[in-house]
């Protein structure tokens, strides 16, 4: 669907530039994405995509907004606290952007969501907000199948890391090779560890930043890991490798 005066408007800046341009907007006017997860992350994810003009959101998360939430989450307010996260967030960027389209899924991420209609006829990219190794492995899964690009990151104390996949083009490293899919000890998160907020906006960035990429067909860096310490204000970019008894992208799938 052509941009009309008020897109012109709304996303001058990005007109300006020549590697996007209304072509390029276009392509995200068109787009489809699905964030789960609506804490630290997913609130800046969604603010920055909804504003850039993404034109089809999902959001996914069960949760409702409580008042240790607001030191980071920076969609929700004080009058929030005991209110969905999802239903908080869809009114916060229907407010931003009231072109685009929000659906609320007020509910965890499972088979049902990430398995029918499929993926790759639903989203243009999945983008992982969660801080369980158990829903982030299943989105993994279901991505990896599906081939549609996933861009995961995290967050604890002073530290962020990021790491996108693009599984429309590479078949070999996901995410479970980078994580201990068989580990049985305890995930240091942001509610047992602490966190702090503005690296969560950081990381949050950085995931929309690459989501945009994806979209606008300028994305790469297949399976590489940047890591955050912001209490030293340094970054460190590490590529994976694949594990060849990886069960998800191992060599039984060909």
């Amino acid at each position: 669907m052509p941009l009309n005066d008020d897109d012109f408007m709304r996303y001058s800046r990005h007109l300006l530039m020549d590697d996007i341009g209304e072509a390029g907007q276009e392509k995200l006017t068109q787009a489809k994405v699905l964030i789960v997860g609506l804490g630290g992350l997913g609130c800046p994810v969604a603010l920055y995509l909804a504003a850039a003009g993404v034109g089809h959101i999902d959001l996914c998360d069960p949760d409702r907004v409580d008042k240790t939430n607001l030191q980071r989450q920076v969609l929700y307010r004080t009058e929030d606290c005991g209110e969905l996260k999802v239903a908080c967030a869809k009114d916060r960027l229907q407010a931003l952007n009231s072109e685009i389209t929000v659906n609320a899924l007020a509910r965890e991420v499972d088979v049902e969501i990430l398995a029918g209609p499929p993926l790759t006829e639903s989203y243009s990219a999945v983008i992982d907000c969660t801080d369980n190794v158990a829903a982030r492995q299943l989105i993994n899964k279901a991505c990896y199948q599906q081939k549609t690009p996933l861009i995961s990151a995290a967050a604890v104390g002073w530290e962020g890391q990021i790491v996108a996949f693009d599984f429309r083009h590479y078949r070999r490293l996901c995410f479970s090779c980078i994580i201990d899919y068989k580990s049985t000890e305890p995930m240091m998160n942001c509610a047992n560890s602490g966190v702090v907020g503005p690296v969560l906006g950081v990381m949050g960035s950085l995931q929309s930043t690459a989501v945009m990429r994806v979209l606008l067909g300028f994305f790469e860096q297949h399976g590489e890991l940047q890591r955050y310490d912001g209490k030293r204000g340094q970054w460190l970019t590490m590529q994976c490798a694949v594990d060849p008894r990886c069960p998800i992208c191992g060599p039984t799938d060909s």
